[in-house]
């Protein structure tokens, strides 16, 4: 953790809603006058496109079945912490970026599935801030949590996290419910031992539950909208949050246990500024001062 130089990380699976959360974050940034230098977990895949196609296929003929972007080996986890160690220490580093599609070939100048060169960050950022897979890991190789001063899991109970992303699979990169599950059936044994600790580390968590029938997520004709759901908000910490004052505010919240808040799903974005807000400025704050 850096008092100068701060490090705020998003950690969440695919299909989580991370994406949505890193716009929340992007928008108090610029509300407050914030500089901040954004790097996404694809960024840190060990492998382009063509390349992981070839090591999967490698690694079923080896007999394994579970290797997928959630494996600690299938990132350049080493790379992440030093990008971390470094900003810490001096507000300097370097990211590149994953090109997804035509539309961010476009803009980026790499073919999809490449990975643009490495670029340095620019100066006179006022913290770090990460969304992706890996951003709380602890693993006795590698250290992230310790590195990051905000770390935020965003978690959905499975079976919504699975009908999110087989519908933006589908949606949006033309997938069938067969190969989403195909990839979510290979990813189990990584979700559990490479995703889920990660949130025993996080400072706060934000789970979605529907309160709809999703019992076969494989069949969802939609996703379930947030009107159609709650929102639990865990804090590892509790000590110093103003919970009276949280649910005051917002309408129809309560508090389920001596650290967590449930609000109304609608509700889920004007929380996040009226918890997340005063922490950002105490950190930019500290960094000044420091």
């Amino acid at each position: 953790m850096s008092k100068k130089h701060p490090i705020i990380s998003v950690t969440g699976s695919s299909g989580a809603g991370t994406t949505t959360v890193k716009a929340t974050f992007d928008q108090i940034f610029r509300r407050e006058g914030i500089s901040a230098v954004s790097i996404e977990g694809d960024a840190f895949h060990r492998f382009d496109r063509a390349a992981m196609k070839a090591e999967l296929a490698k690694r079923q003929a080896e007999g394994d079945q579970t290797f997928s972007h959630f494996s600690y080996d299938a990132n350049e986890l080493a790379k992440l912490e030093e990008v971390f160690r470094i900003y810490g220490e001096t507000g300097a580093g370097e990211t590149r970026h994953y090109v997804h599609d035509e539309a961010e070939a476009e803009r980026w100048g790499s073919a999809p599935g490449t990975f643009t060169g490495w670029a340095a960050f620019e100066d006179g950022s006022d913290l770090l801030f990460y969304e992706g897979l890996h951003g709380a890991v602890a693993n006795g190789e590698v250290n992230l949590a310790q590195l990051a001063d905000l770390k935020i899991g965003v978690v959905p109970v499975i079976n919504l996290e699975w009908i999110q992303k087989i519908h933006r699979d589908k949606a949006s990169r033309g997938y069938t419910t067969e190969a989403v599950t195909d990839t979510i059936l290979r990813r189990m044994q990584a979700y559990v031992h490479c995703i889920c600790p990660q949130f025993t580390q996080t400072d706060i968590n934000f789970q979605r539950v529907p309160v709809v029938d999703t019992s076969n997520p494989f069949i969802a004709r939609w996703i379930p909208t947030a009107d159609e759901s709650l929102v639990v908000i865990r804090f590892r910490n509790p000590r110093g949050i103003d919970f009276p004052y949280l649910t005051s505010m917002i309408d129809g919240s309560w508090m389920s246990r001596a650290n967590s808040i449930v609000i109304p799903g609608p509700k889920l974005d004007l929380a996040m500024q009226l918890i997340l807000t005063p922490m950002i400025l105490r950190l930019v704050s500290e960094s000044k001062r420091a």
